[in-house]
């Protein structure tokens, strides 16, 4: 990677939730290649500070960088449970203290697990709720406004391909998602000519060991791009962030998918459920 006219020389910041592993730590990594300051956010404090140590060695060895560059880079880490109702309060009080002007927020945490709502825990069932759809739409509340006042921001939300599937077993998982659409498709309207852009990515399967595949289903998946790998996920997210896109779905597969998923019927999606229920997860 080189410097181009976007590298940001660390002069603000982006956030990213869930950044103690998986996609968020990757685009904890690719934020600060591209000269952000980074906030990482994640309940697990431990995996944080594999991120924290990760991403300032990926600084630190960019040959192409300036040394006052790598020696003006900050991160971070904010070790905190997005499911709790003051979360959002919390991340934004500590980065105000900090100085940290957020520029890009990155709503990337989330919890994936298939079961049918009347067997899913009712922890479980308020954790999906709050992870996915309240903390999120907080932090946005809080951040869009300094954005505004900066006249410049980026929010890329991840939704999903489930968020157009009323399926039994992930319902309440794409219940949450279609949640943060339309509320990105609200904020991003609201925020035309203000300088503050909202993006959704709308992810299929992501090449992450959250979806439990035996290696050769899963290289057959990849291979017919329903499954993709989170790099290149992320690469794809980010650039339609920056050209303030309203929204990215990678995949051929899932693009073809997404009409079908809208239209089948409850009696076809019954009788899946039935044959299905034996195997979903407990949670």
């Amino acid at each position: 990677m080189s410097k181009n006219k976007k590298f940001n020389d660390f002069r603000s910041w982006a956030l990213v939730t869930g950044a103690a592993s998986g996609m968020g730590r990757i685009y904890a990594r690719r934020l600060a290649l591209m000269g952000y300051n980074v906030v990482a956010v994640d309940i697990n404090g431990e995996g944080l500070a594999v991120t924290e140590k990760m991403v300032r060695e990926a600084v630190a060895s960019a040959d192409w960088m300036a040394a006052e560059h790598k020696e003006a880079f900050r991160i971070l880490p904010i070790v905190q449970d997005l499911s709790v109702m003051e979360a959002a309060d919390l991340i934004f009080s500590r980065t105000e203290a900090e100085g940290a002007q957020v520029e890009v927020l990155v709503n990337n945490a989330g919890i994936m697990y298939c079961q049918a709502i009347h067997a899913t825990s009712e922890r479980t069932l308020s954790l999906i709720m709050m992870v996915h759809m309240y903390t999120p739409l907080m932090l946005c509340r809080k951040y869009v406004t300094r954005m505004r006042e900066r006249n410049c921001g980026y929010i890329l939300n991840i939704s999903s391909l489930a968020s157009w599937m009323i399926w039994p077993g992930i319902g309440m998982y794409g219940s949450t998602k279609r949640f943060v659409r339309d509320y990105s498709r609200e904020l991003r309207i609201e925020c035309r000519k203000t300088g503050v852009s909202v993006t959704n990515a709308y992810f299929g399967a992501v090449d992450t060991p959250l979806i439990p595949l035996k290696d050769s289903l899963r290289k057959l998946a990849r291979a017919l791009t329903v499954m993709i790998d989170p790099e290149v996920a992320v690469d794809k997210a980010l650039k339609a962030t920056f050209r303030r896109r309203r929204g990215v779905m990678p995949g051929l597969l899932n693009k073809i998918f997404k009409p079908l998923c809208m239209v089948m019927p409850d009696r076809l999606l019954g009788w899946i459920y039935r044959k299905a229920a034996p195997y979903l997860m407990k949670v």
